[in-house]
Order: structure tokens, then C-alpha cells, then sequence
């Protein structure tokens, strides 16, 4: 099924500026928001999550210019997120809902203290996953990271306070984390930069992690790898990130790959290309000869009479997966001259030669023409 337009999506034309596609996207987050529509939420829902994916895209100058010089296919590789296996409420961490940071898309857009109590969650991290072509095409059950994330104090199990003590709230904000600024009509809500949003102040540091809360540890990760993943994708795991401050929820692990080179096979979009010598008698009579494929395997490719040197043939399914399917697998055969012949080749082959006077093949026959007329 075709994907909708990303400026259909949010109905704004393709030259609007940022703050028209901004506004676009808030009138459509409330109008979808699954708590507004408690009778159609999952549908509510997915056209969020395509208003959302839509907005992502068209906020990014260079996903913008991406995707306005090759639409969706340009997008592959280049960090976009679907959203597909989202729920509403990661969708609202990804841009910022909750955060302390300055431009939040959503801000109090959907009331209530919903937004406004929401404690900061633990920092997302990322890690880059280097695959082989088999596995980025066939998949993996298991592959394992190493990764490097602060976790919480073992000494003062992450409240930052030296053993014995305990933090107190900050004088300034009050505990909130957040202070309040009147000018005129206008009120605006900033981090406190006393307690610098925590909403308490530690008064003696645990000498362990210097107040931080945290660790550096070095920690293994299982995750699989699923069929017909490509480089540049991006895997999302839910929780494995750093820890939030006072117990709140961990950030994301966001898994970037890259796949190797391949010494046989050279992966372009769904279809698998690679190159096979083969001897002038297959590719002037026909044959039947083993080809490797991904899998580790042979298959047999059939070369039809007359083939020439650099064509390419086409092996079906024996691609790469993708929606159900599995793309091709496209051999360019080569005609390989051999170095050294026996007598009796040498022979047959003279002798064939000889046959070209008589017989000459349509290029032949065209190469010397063109001769002729140079020399005349």
C-alpha cells in the first residue's frame, strides 16, 4: 500500500515555512490525541502516529530536502521513524513531551497535569551494531551489544545524597523543578536553575559518584536482527537507556547498522548482485551451472545460447525479504578467457576461427564494415 503524501498528511503546501508545518501538526495532534476520541482509540491513534511520522520529516530541513527530491524511498537509511511499534505515550517522549527542553512541540497541548507534573525520564543512548550481509539479509535470533551507560550508585542507589542523608527540596521551586515567570499577560514556565529541575538540592554529595546518582558501567544487551534489515536502520529498545532521576523511567537504546561489505555480493535496495565467471562454450551453446547464494547454499542458473559477457540474469527470491517477498538475485556473467590451452583447443578453436570468414556474426560483420570505410 502506498504511503500518503507527508504534506497531504498534514495539509500544508509544499513550500510552507516552519512554524505554518508546526501549527498544522498541533491542530492535528489534538484532533487525533487517543484520549479525545475514547470510541475510535486505535484509529485515532495510527492517524496520529502518520501525522506524527509526517511532522518528523517535514521539521528536519535535511529530511525535508530528502524527501522532497526522492520522496519516501529517499528516507531509507536516514534515521526517519515510522512510529509503527510506538505506543502514543514514546511518541510524545520522542519530541519532547515531559522534557525540560526549551521548544516542546506539544507543551500543554493536551492540558492538564498531564504534561505539567510529568518527571524528566533517564537519557536515551546509542549504539552503532556492525552485521554481515547474511545477517542483515536472512536475520539473526541473537546478537550481542556492549555498551557503556551510566546506571544508577550502588552506594547511594542513585538519590546523589552520601550515605545517611537524604536531599531536600529546593527552596526555589518549591520541589516542582520548574519556576514561573510573569511579564505582563504572559506567563512562562522555566527550569529552576538552582536544582536545575530535579526539585531538591543535595547538601552532601555521595563520594562515590560526586552527587550524580550514577555509575559508568559496561553492560551486555541481547537483541535479535530481523530478516532484510540495511544499513543505516535503526532499532529501537524500549527502557535500556539510562535511568531516570528518582526512580522515573529509563531513556531508549537506539541501535544504529551497518553492514559490512560483502566479498561476493553487493546489496542494491531489495535485489542481491554478484559476479560469475563463465567459459565461451557455456555462453555461446546454453547451460546449467551452480551459483552461490546468500543462504550458503548453490542454486542453478540457467544461461540461455548466445549470452554475452557482462549480462546480467535474474535468480527470483533469492533476494532480500521485504513485505512478504524476497527480491532477486542478479548475476552478471563473465566470460573468462582461459590462459593456456591444450593442443587439441587450440586446435578446435583455429579451426573455428577459420569458420568466421565465412560465418561472420552480425558485430563482426558491422566492426569491419566500419574498417572498410576508414580505409577508403
Amino acid at each position: 500500500m502506498a504511503k500518503q503524501d507527508y504534506y497531504e498528511l498534514l495539509g500544508v503546501q509544499r513550500n510552507a515555512g516552519e512554524d505554518e508545518i508546526k501549527k498544522a501538526f498541533r491542530k492535528l495532534a489534538v484532533k487525533y490525541h487517543p484520549d479525545k476520541n475514547p470510541d475510535n482509540r486505535k484509529e485515532a491513534e495510527e492517524k496520529f502516529k502518520g501525522v506524527a511520522e509526517a511532522y518528523d520529516v517535514l521539521s528536519d530541513a535535511q529530511k525535508r530536502r530528502r524527501y522532497d527530491q526522492f520522496g519516501h524511498e529517499g528516507l531509507r537509511g536516514a534515521g526517519v521513524h515510522t512510529y509503527t511499534d510506538f505506543s502514543f505515550e514514546d511518541i510524545l517522549r520522542a519530541f519532547g513531551f515531559g522534557s525540560d527542553a526549551g521548544d516542546n512541540i506539544f507543551g500543554d497541548l493536551f492540558g492538564g497535569a498531564r504534561g505539567r507534573g510529568r518527571a524528566r525520564r533517564g537519557a536515551d543512548i546509542e549504539h552503532t551494531l556492525v552485521v554481515s550481509l547474511e545477517e542483515a539479509v536472512l536475520g539473526a535470533e541473537r546478537k550481542t551489544l556492549n555498551i557503556a551507560r551510566r546506571d544508577l550508585c550502588k552506594s547511594c542507589s542513585g538519590t546523589g545524597a552520601r550515605v545517611g542523608t537524604k536531599p531536600v527540596p529546593c527552596s526555589q521551586c518549591r520541589g516542582v523543578g520548574q519556576v514561573q515567570q510573569t511579564s505582563g499577560f504572559f506567563s512562562i514556565r522555566t527550569t529552576c536553575p538552582r536544582c536545575r529541575g530535579r526539585g531538591e538540592i543535595i547538601q552532601s554529595p555521595c563520594t562515590t559518584c560526586d552527587g550524580t546518582g550514577h555509575q559508568l558501567k559496561r553492560v551486555t544487551i541481547d537483541m535479535p536482527v530481523q530478516a532484510g534489515s540495511y544499513d543505516g536502520m535503526t532499532y529501537r529498545l524500549a527502557g535500556q537507556g539510562e535511568p531516570g532521576p528518582n526512580g522515573t523511567p529509563p531513556g531508549d537504546l537506539y541501535c544504529h547498522v551497518r553492514v559490512k561489505p560483502h566479498k561476493f555480493f553487493e546489496r542494491r535496495g531489495e535485489d542481491l548482485y554478484c559476479q560469475v565467471p563463465i567459459s565461451f562454450p557455456q555462453a555461446a551453446l546454453g547451460a546449467k551451472i551452480d551459483v552461490p547464494t546468500i543462504e550458503g547454499k548453490t542454486a542453478v542458473l540457467t544461461i540461455h545460447k548466445g549470452a554475452q559477457s557482462g549480462e546480467l540474469l535474474s535468480m527470483r527470491g533469492l533476494g532480500v525479504p521485504s513485505r512478504g517477498k524476497r527480491g532477486s538475485q542478479i548475476v552478471q556473467v563473465v566470460i573468462e578467457v582461459p590462459r593456456k590451452l591444450t593442443g587439441d583447443q587450440e586446435d578446435l578453436l583455429r579451426k573455428y576461427a577459420e569458420t568466421e570468414d565465412i560465418n561472420v556474426t552480425p558485430h563482426r560483420k558491422s566492426f569491419l564494415e566500419n574498417i572498410k570505410e576508414l580505409l577508403h
